[in-house]
C-alpha cells in the first residue's frame, strides 16, 4: 500500500493466476433484443433500397400558354387542338410535340371534331352570321368554309348547314331558310330542303341498316322526315300546336315524343320513327322536359324524374328526390338540383338503381378509357380539388390525386386530363386508373 497526494491505492496482484471468468464470462454483456433489432434494421434497409416510392397516378406531360377565351378540344386520335391569338395548333397528347400549325384570322369560340375535320365557328359580331370553317385534323390544311352554322347528326356522316333563328335561345335547333347537306371532305352541297317559315331540326335513329334521318318540325304544325343521303321526304304528319323549342320534340328509345297542351293540361304524344304514325297520348304529369334514359324516356319536372316506356307510354319508375338526369359517356347520372347540377349517383336507367355514389363530385367533360369517366371534387373549403375515376362496377369514385390550386375548366381524353390554371396555362396530365 502506498500513500500519494492523499490517494490510497491497494494492489492485490495476480500471483494465483487470472480468474477463468475474465476470459470466458457466462453473463451477457448486451441485452437480448439487440441482435434481433440489428437484423430487422438490415432487412428494412435492403427492402427499402429495392422498392422505390410509388409514382403518382397523375403526372404532368406538358403545358402551354392560353388566354381565357382561347378554344381547345381533345380529339379521339390522341391530339390536343388549341387556338391561341388566331393560330390553330395541334399537339401530340403523348408528349406535347407540335404536329402542325395553321394560321386563322378570326378568334373562335368553339372547336368541334367530326369526320376527320375540326369545325370552327368564330364569335358573332353584329347581325351577320360568322359562318363555319373546316380544317383537316391530320395536317391543319384548310378544307372549306360555309356562311351558315354547320351541325352534326349523331349516327350519320352528313353535315347540315343551317341559318339559326336569332330570336330564340339555344338557337342551333331552331332554323329558317334553307337546310343544306354538305359533303364532309369537300364542303359541297349534296341536297337542299327549304324550311317553310321556321322549324326545329333534329336527328332521328333509323332502321339498323339505314342510319339516322332528319326530322323537321315546321311552324305550320307539320312534321317531316327526310333521308340524310339524298334529302328525300319519307313521311309527314300533322301534330298539335306546341312550344317547338330547343328541347321539344325529343327522341327517346327511337320514338319521337312531343310535349304539348291538351284538353285538361299538358300532354305527351308519341310518334313512330319510320312512318311518324301516332302511337299514344298521355298526361305529362308535371314534367316539362323529356330526356332519353337508356331504352326509356325520362320526364323531368319540379316534382322529380319519372321514366316511361316510350313505345307504350306505361310508367316504369319514379324518383321525386331527383331533379334532372343526364348521360356521361355510357352511364346515366341523376342530379339533385337542375340549377346547381349536383350529381347524386350513377344509376341504372332501366330500374333507377343506384350504381355509384357521386355526392360531392362533378363530372369532367370529355371521354375516358372504356366505360369510365373522371370527376372532380372541391375540398378544404375550395382551397384544392381532387380528381377521381368513376367505373360502373365501383360503389364510389376512385381518387387519383389532388389538382394544383387554381385549376379548373377541365376536359378529359383516354388517359389524359387537360385543365386551365390561374397562371393562364393549359396543363395536360397523364393519369393511371390503377
Amino acid at each position: 500500500m502506498s500513500l500519494e497526494s492523499g490517494v490510497v491505492v491497494i494492489e492485490l496482484g495476480l500471483e494465483r493466476g487470472e480468474p477463468d471468468s475474465y476470459r470466458n464470462s457466462s453473463r451477457r454483456t448486451t441485452p437480448r433484443w439487440v441482435p434481433s433489432m440489428l437484423v430487422a434494421a438490415l432487412l428494412l434497409v435492403i427492402l427499402g433500397a429495392s422498392d422505390p416510392p410509388a409514382k403518382s397516378p397523375l403526372s404532368q406531360v406538358f403545358r402551354l400558354q392560353v388566354a381565357p377565351g382561347d378554344a381547345y378540344t381533345l380529339t379521339s386520335d390522341g391530339t390536343l387542338v388549341a387556338q391561341t391569338l388566331g393560330q390553330l395548333t395541334s399537339y401530340d397528347l403523348a408528349n406535347g410535340q407540335i404536329l402542325w400549325q395553321s394560321a386563322q384570322a378570326a378568334p373562335t369560340y368553339r372547336l368541334r371534331q367530326v369526320e376527320g375535320l375540326v369545325l370552327m365557328r368564330p364569335f358573332q359580331s353584329g347581325g351577320r352570321d360568322p359562318g363555319t370553317s373546316a380544317v383537316a385534323l391530320s395536317n391543319g390544311a384548310s378544307r372549306w368554309e360555309h356562311d351558315g352554322n354547320v351541325l352534326t347528326v349523331p349516327g350519320s356522316p352528313t353535315l347540315l348547314a343551317v341559318q339559326p333563328v336569332r330570336s330564340y335561345a339555344g338557337a342551333n335547333r331552331r332554323v329558317e331558310g334553307a337546310i343544306e347537306a354538305l359533303d364532309p371532305f369537300s364542303g359541297d352541297t349534296r341536297w337542299t330542303v327549304q324550311v317553310p317559315g321556321t322549324g326545329v331540326l333534329l336527328g332521328v335513329p333509323g332502321p339498323a341498316d339505314t342510319g339516322s334521318r332528319m326530322l323537321l318540325v315546321n311552324s305550320d304544325r307539320t312534321m317531316d322526315l327526310h333521308d340524310l343521303d339524298d334529302g328525300q321526304l319519307l313521311a309527314s304528319e300533322s301534330i298539335p300546336a306546341a312550344d317547338y323549342g330547343p328541347g321539344n320534340p325529343s327522341v327517346a328509345g327511337g320514338v319521337i315524343l312531343l310535349w304539348h297542351p291538351g284538353v285538361s293540361g299538358m300532354q305527351i304524344s308519341a310518334y313512330g320513327p319510320l312512318s311518324l304514325r301516332p302511337l299514344w297520348t298521355r298526361p305529362a304529369y308535371r314534367a316539362d322536359v323529356i330526356k332519353e334514359c337508356g331504352l326509356l324516356a325520362c320526364l323531368v319536372g319540379d316534382d322529380g324524374v319519372r321514366a316511361i316506356d316510350p313505345v307504350t307510354g306505361d310508367p316504369r319508375w319514379y324518383r321525386p328526390q331527383w331533379k334532372d338526369i343526364d348521360v356521361q359517356g355510357t352511364m346515366t347520372i341523376a342530379y339533385a338540383e337542375e340549377a346547381d347540377q349536383k350529381p347524386v349517383a350513377v344509376v341504372d336507367p332501366d330500374t333507377a338503381e343506384v350504381k355509384v355514389d357521386l355526392a360531392g363530385w362533378r363530372p369532367v367533360a370529355g371521354t375516358s378509357a372504356g366505360d369510365a369517366f373522371l370527376v372532380t371534387r372541391a375540398v378544404d373549403a375550395g382551397a384544392r380539388s381532387m380528381v377521381a375515376v368513376v367505373r360502373p362496377d365501383d360503389r364510389q369514385p376512385r381518387p387519383l390525386a389532388d389538382l394544383p390550386a387554381g385549376t379548373g375548366d377541365c376536359e378529359s381524353a383516354p388517359n389524359r386530363l387537360a385543365c386551365r390554371n390561374m397562371y393562364g396555362e393549359l396543363v395536360v396530365w397523364a393519369y393511371r386508373e390503377g
